[in-house]
């Protein structure tokens, strides 16, 4: 694995981390092509609430964000996690796992109670991901939408994204 360092997002890493976005996604199976717009519209907006780059000999490499969601009935402060990216020639390698384990342990720092995620079942479980027919998102298949109760009850209803999300 690449030696990195993972650190909160700094003013005037914009640029850098949009090229980070663009190019985790180009060739995706599952993407919208527009994680990057996704990610500049909640910085404007002042609504993410984890934003962690992971730099490589002073190259940010991969990027992880965290915002608001309601999440059902839940009680306490939720989150999601979205995007995460890292350039195509540095993908797994444990970068993005790291940027996922470092959000999470600062959100459970916070007080959160619980993080969903929208991805593949198979990578997001290895971080306590799992899904719950009782909390759905709309529009999603069901084994992709997952949650993490961090604290308190499972949350049951409908997941809802800051409407930056489109």
């Amino acid at each position: 694995m690449t030696a990195i360092t993972i650190r909160g997002e700094r003013p005037g890493d914009e640029s850098a981390i949009r090229q980070v976005i663009i190019g985790a996604f180009e060739s995706a199976e599952h993407r919208e092509g527009t994680e990057q717009d996704i990610v500049e519209r909640l910085r404007a907006v002042g609504t993410l609430s984890v934003l962690l780059v992971a730099e490589a000999a002073g190259e940010i490499v991969g990027h992880v964000a965290f915002s608001p969601v309601t999440a059902g009935d839940a009680a306490g402060t939720w989150y999601g996690l979205a995007p995460v990216s890292v350039k195509p020639r540095l993908q797994r390698q444990g970068i993005g796992g790291s940027l996922i384990r470092e959000g999470l342990r600062l959100l459970t720092e916070r007080g959160a109670a619980g993080c969903v995620v929208l991805g593949e079942p198979e990578y997001y479980c290895r971080f306590g991901f799992e899904h719950d027919p009782a909390l759905s998102y709309p529009d999603a298949p069901a084994p992709y939408f997952q949650r993490l109760v961090i604290k308190g009850a499972p949350p049951q209803g409908v997941a809802r994204y800051h409407p930056a999300f489109g």
